[in-house]
């Protein structure tokens, strides 16, 4: 098909895909729990650093971190004891432990205490058509205190060719303004036209059997290419575009 023809057709299936019914079977319910802004922000973070597996599994366990947090992830960051860090010592999910979870607990509160917080740490560094220095340099702002060298491959770096799919993802739900009730939208400082698409292995296989993506491998470069592809279908959301690729690929076996 032509360029205009896969505009439509894409246009198409975001219409499809980016509704309330998304929700229910995505972790983006997670920081819809919440209305406190921190809440919201923190709930996303840890929902997104281990949405990969299976999805089901990711709702599960994104639930049980809240609860190990009293539901109150915000108050328990800044404000939690000694006995109550240890109790997430039971936490597991893949390869992401409750030692794991306890360092982002601890760096969580650095950046709350000293940076001003998520949003003000991924808005600095930004350029003028991507976030994916600003990636980096929160990654070095989170390790920045005392932590375990193991947690650290929890955390994506662009930089390094990485496509940074869960970071990538939790942006679009914090910055895109969705008129649809999906993506949240609650940081202002930094433009949904700068967002990355979060490529996996379902968007990527989509995306290259539409022609968006020549590169065969799932990774910075690939990310790079599938995201000026999609600028041209729409230069101020492109990301809107992972609710079609996602759709076409999860539901429809595409």
């Amino acid at each position: 098909m032509n360029f205009s023809e896969l505009k439509d057709f894409l246009d198409e299936k975001v219409t499809q895909y980016n509704t309330l019914d998304f929700i229910e079977s995505d972790p983006v319910q997670i920081p819809h729990l919440f209305t406190q802004k921190e809440d919201i922000e923190i709930a996303g973070f840890l929902s997104a650093t281990i949405a990969w597996g299976n999805r089901k599994m990711i709702i599960k366990n994104s639930h049980r971190m809240m609860e190990l947090m009293g539901n109150s992830p915000y108050d328990f960051i800044m404000s939690h004891s000694q006995t109550q860090l240890e109790s997430l010592n039971s936490f597991v999910h893949r390869t992401f432990n409750g030692q794991d979870l306890i360092g982002f607990i601890q760096s969580l509160q650095n950046i709350y205490k000293n940076h001003g917080g998520l949003e003000s740490v991924f808005a600095k560094n930004q350029e003028s058509d991507s976030i994916q220095k600003s990636i980096s340099e929160f990654k070095k702002v989170f390790f920045e205190i005392p932590h375990l060298a193991r947690t650290q491959k929890h955390i994506s770096d662009p930089l390094n060719n990485s496509a940074a799919k869960r970071i990538n993802m939790y942006l679009r739900w914090m910055c895109r303004q969705d008129n649809k009730g999906v993506d949240l939208g609650i940081w202002k400082s930094i433009s949904p036209s700068k967002l990355s698409c979060p490529l996996d292995v379902h968007s990527g296989n989509v995306a290259r059997k539409l022609g968006l993506l020549l590169r065969k491998q799932n990774d910075g470069k690939a990310l790079l290419e599938l995201d000026t592809k999609l600028r041209e279908l729409d230069a101020n959301d492109p990301v809107k575009y992972d609710f079609a690729l996602f759709g076409l690929g999860i539901f429809e076996g595409f």
